[in-house]
């Protein structure tokens, strides 16, 4: 696909992998960055055959937040730029989230702020034993954006989003597990393997079942009973005419794997 400046994005088979490109600046988010995300997750959103999203970086951290020098440099501009590049995160994480493919994090380092907010959106999220995770926001004299504030209570619970949003509280990657923030923690010669385990489960999966797990959970917390059932009756039927449906139904009967194409 086309190329980038602070981000690479290769599509091979259904698999997405879009890659933080900024190791001399800790992968710090800008607003050439928060474009760039959101032409990337954009171009994504037009992929029928997409089956799973892989979000990595390169360098030590996986992002350190907001870029703190550019926000300094902007001046009394300042809000205009945070303004732009918050708008433009903002459409990347609602487009990667409203994806059926599901979305994995590979986290090799640091998740601070911005980088925290991706990872919390993300579907999936696996990190090396050494990564630390912080919201840092407040550090800074500034609140949370990139989704952090709606993702991260459901991930966690209201009382500990609270406590590392307010006490910029570090995690260790053991923490985050434990706190339910991620999925895994793998020691560093393990992280590759985990990742490609991860993103091979994910691939042969039932794409379209996926994205009914992630429409309705995403609708759970704010729905009455009532119409969470409904939205589940619309999903499972919806699901169980279509070709993977199908393939699962036939499968059970015959008591051999399932063969699932995404669709």
């Amino acid at each position: 696909m086309s190329s980038f400046e602070t981000i690479t994005l290769q599509l091979e088979q259904g698999l997405a992998t879009l890659t933080l490109n900024r190791p001399d600046q800790a992968n710090a988010m800008n607003p050439l960055m928060a474009k760039e995300l959101s032409d990337a997750a954009t171009r994504l959103a037009e992929q029928s055959d997409l089956r799973c999203v892989l979000i990595r970086s390169t360098g030590k951290l996986f992002c350190a937040g907001g870029d703190i020098a550019e926000f300094a440099e902007a001046g009394q501009e300042v809000g205009r730029l945070i303004r732009t590049m918050a708008g433009d995160l903002h459409i990347a994480i609602s487009r990667l989230t409203r994806l059926d493919a599901p979305v994995v994090c590979a986290v090799q380092g640091t998740a601070a702020g911005a980088g925290l907010s991706l990872c919390v959106a993300a579907d999936l999220a696996i990190a090396v034993d050494t990564a630390k995770f912080t919201s840092a926001y407040t550090k800074a004299g500034l609140s949370p954006d990139g989704s952090s504030t709606y993702f991260l209570p459901r991930r966690i619970g209201d009382r500990k989003a609270r406590e590392l949003m307010l006490t910029n509280r570090v995690l260790s990657a053991e923490e985050a597990v434990s706190w339910g923030l991620i999925n895994q923690a793998v020691p560093a010669e393990s992280f590759e393997s985990a990742v490609a385990q991860c993103v091979g489960e994910v691939m042969s999966g039932p794409t379209r079942a996926f994205g009914s797990v992630k429409r309705l959970l995403n609708e759970s917390s704010h729905t009455s009973l009532e119409t969470q059932m409904e939205l589940e009756t619309r999903e499972i039927a919806s699901c169980a005419v279509g070709e993977d449906g199908q393939e699962g139904i036939q499968a059970f009967l015959a008591k051999r794997a399932p063969n699932f194409k995404g669709r």
